[in-house]
């Protein structure tokens, strides 16, 4: 058989296509994380990155993100799923698995953050990059972040006084919450915050602490009766979350979609992340205070005997992890002029 000019033209341009197609072939990252899609950090940077994602990559990268654990597993496993791969990305809290991530710790110290999770968050990314490089050095890290300020809910009146910590039980999120609370004469149960309202709802717990954002997707106004949260410029607690990708995920990227992904990463994303944090928390506050709960803010003095006990906490931890090799001196002075730098 005889072939064409024509013909031979049209095949090579049938390969050239296939070919450019298979090197322009899509790639689907399927992300995971704990919430209901309604959280804060969910509808204001899960999504919204996911959507960025795909405009900047001109469709070529697709984002499948799925709420709620979805794909299996529980919250403090989210870490893991990254790593093993699992799950292409995901949102995580090192806090879940006590003790395998001590630096991140710092950020979850009393009275160390301020009370703007962006400007927190973008503290807290340069305090990863220069002591937690290699603790997250199995996955490729794309966002740190923290929220606003904690706030106590509980059933009953609010807590006015340190006296009235005493005896409650209340949930906390991470190792140092826990030992705040229980400083503070209460009884931390420690729980990832999905199971928080269940515990309310049952009286396992009298209340907890989390922030305005997570209040309305967990109907938590509608189990509390009141809410405590501390005036003044810096956080009562807080948490330390990431933004996580599998390295090999990454890795098998070709490099102007890796570029996709560095220009979504770091520091503005990680600030974008604390952002979505505080618009949360001025939704989260308002529908509370719609609910006609009662919404208390600490006074001064209370406020200054919080601080006393939290820089004990403080001092513990450097002496705690100095101890296990870790410079807690220089991880506390760099966090807070961190913050300082972000907020003041």
């Amino acid at each position: 058989m005889k072939l064409t000019l024509k013909g031979a033209l049209a095949g090579a341009v049938a390969i050239i296509v296939t070919t450019g197609a298979a090197f322009a072939q899509d790639v689907t990252l399927r992300c995971q994380h704990f919430i209901s899609p309604k959280g804060s950090v969910p509808a204001f940077f899960i999504t919204p990155w996911a959507e960025k994602i795909e405009k900047d990559s001109g469709g070529r990268i697709k984002v499948e993100i799925y709420p709620a654990m979805q794909l299996g597993g529980k919250p403090p496993a989210l870490y893991d799923q990254i790593r093993d791969g699992v799950i292409d990305c995901g949102w995580a809290i090192p806090a879940y698995t006590p003790g395998r991530f001590p630096e991140a710790e710092a950020f979850e110290l009393p009275f160390m953050t301020s009370m703007s999770g962006e400007a927190s968050s973008k503290a807290a990314w340069d305090y990863t990059a220069k002591y937690m490089g290699e603790r997250f050095g199995d996955i490729h890290l794309m966002a740190v972040h923290v929220h606003g300020p904690g706030v106590v809910h509980k059933k009953g009146p609010a807590v006015k006084t340190l006296a009235d910590f005493d005896g409650l039980k209340l949930r906390g999120p991470s190792r140092q919450a826990n030992k705040l609370l229980e400083k503070l004469g209460a009884t931390p149960i420690g729980m990832p915050v999905p199971a928080f309202p269940e515990a309310l709802s049952k009286g396992v717990v009298d209340g907890g602490v989390i922030p305005w954002e997570i209040v309305p997707p967990l109907k938590v106004q509608e189990l509390a009766d009141s809410h405590s949260q501390v005036g003044g410029d810096r956080a009562l607690y807080n948490t330390y979350f990431i933004w996580g990708m599998n390295k090999d995920t990454y890795a098998g990227l070709p490099d102007d979609l890796k570029a996709v992904i560095d220009a979504n990463s770091g520091l503005e994303t990680s600030g974008w992340a604390g952002a979505a944090m505080d618009k949360g928390d001025d939704i989260g506050e308002k529908i509370t205070i719609e609910t006609g709960n009662e919404v208390y803010t600490m006074d001064d003095a209370m406020v200054a005997e919080l601080k006393v006990i939290g820089e004990e906490l403080t001092n513990a931890w450097i002496e705690e992890v100095t101890s296990k090799g870790l410079d807690g001196q220089a991880m506390v002075d760099d966090a807070r002029a961190l913050v300082a730098k972000y907020s003041d």
